[in-house]
């Protein structure tokens, strides 16, 4: 005193590993419908929904932003599949798939109905296992019955392979896609499954357990994506919590506004993390590189207890 407090050197590691000193949050794009949605292409362009305006936007790796698609019938999850295409899942309660233009920034005008009767939260495309989509879908939530987590085929066939989450929500894929994670917004735990051959689940677990607020009773637990290094990253009510395999929380990344719905790693490189937060999208450059579904699968270093 009277100068201000001034932070050291963390002695967290996982700190240490990810973040660039002098790499802060930025701006990515105000959006006043509210955000969502994020999905990024193998260009590293991060698509998202602007939700009250049935809107998506593209920022491009350059930063430059434009609309995807005007007309997006209330997206509240996106993910691309390896074939390019974009997945999404909304209030339309259907798996609606665009065809991208890579050149301009609008759909080429085609756009592909793969299955419906699912009210969609989030979704996740795999590149193993011939397309197979799955997607959250809290609608029973509402009357306290049980959620359901779909697996859906190429071909528009569709299974219920899990239930009895309070609040299934956001999801995806551990590196090597051997595991589906799915989070609980209505408990503080993150659920791990072994995905088979087929496309369903097995050996169902509670498996990462995230923080939550004082006098809150979930952790409000949303979007999630893994890095390739295997950890797990989580949107909650208090920011992004950052995981390890062996399922424990190491540190928490707030946003500059407080509020987070959900993430993905984008840029040419795919080590920024793009984050959906209400009215605005952040960035943040990190030291570490995102796992996309639609890529090849990669095995990450055994974790260290």
């Amino acid at each position: 005193w009277p100068q201000p407090v001034k932070g050291g050197q963390t002695g967290n590691d996982t700190l240490t590993n990810i973040l660039i000193p002098g790499e802060n949050w930025q701006l990515a794009a105000d959006v006043p419908g509210g955000s969502d949605g994020p999905a990024v292409n193998a260009r590293g362009e991060v698509f998202f929904s602007e939700v009250r305006s049935n809107r998506i936007w593209k920022i491009a790796t350059d930063g430059q932003k434009d609309f995807f698609s005007t007309n997006a019938l209330g997206v509240s999850g996106a993910a691309f599949g390896p074939d390019g295409w974009l997945y999404s899942v909304g209030k339309s309660e259907k798996v609606i798939a665009y065809l991208v233009n890579t050149n301009r920034m609008e759909p080429k005008g085609e756009t592909l109905e793969i299955a419906r009767d699912l009210h969609g939260n989030d979704i996740v495309v795999a590149f193993k296992g011939n397309f197979h989509i799955y997607v959250t879908d809290s609608t029973a939530s509402a009357t306290n019955g049980p959620t359901k987590v779909w697996l859906v085929k190429s071909s528009g066939e569709k299974t219920v392979v899990d239930t009895g989450l309070k609040f299934a929500n956001g999801i995806t894929l551990s590196p090597d896609q051997s595991l589906l994670y799915v989070d609980d917004y209505r408990s503080h735990w993150v659920y791990s499954y072994v995905i088979q051959p087929d496309g369903t689940l097995a050996n169902k677990q509670r498996y990462y357990w995230l923080h939550e607020r004082d006098g809150d009773d979930d952790s409000g637990a949303d979007g999630m994506r893994c890095d390739r290094d295997g950890r797990l990253y989580v949107a909650t009510r208090l920011g992004i919590q950052v995981c390890d395999q062996a399922g424990r929380v190491q540190c928490i990344l707030p946003t500059p506004n407080g509020r987070v719905a959900n993430l993905c790693f984008g840029g040419e490189k795919f080590d920024t993390l793009f984050a959906t937060c209400g009215d605005k999208v952040f960035k943040r450059k990190l030291n570490t590189t995102g796992a996309n579904a639609w890529d090849q699968p990669n095995k990450p270093a055994p974790p260290r207890l």
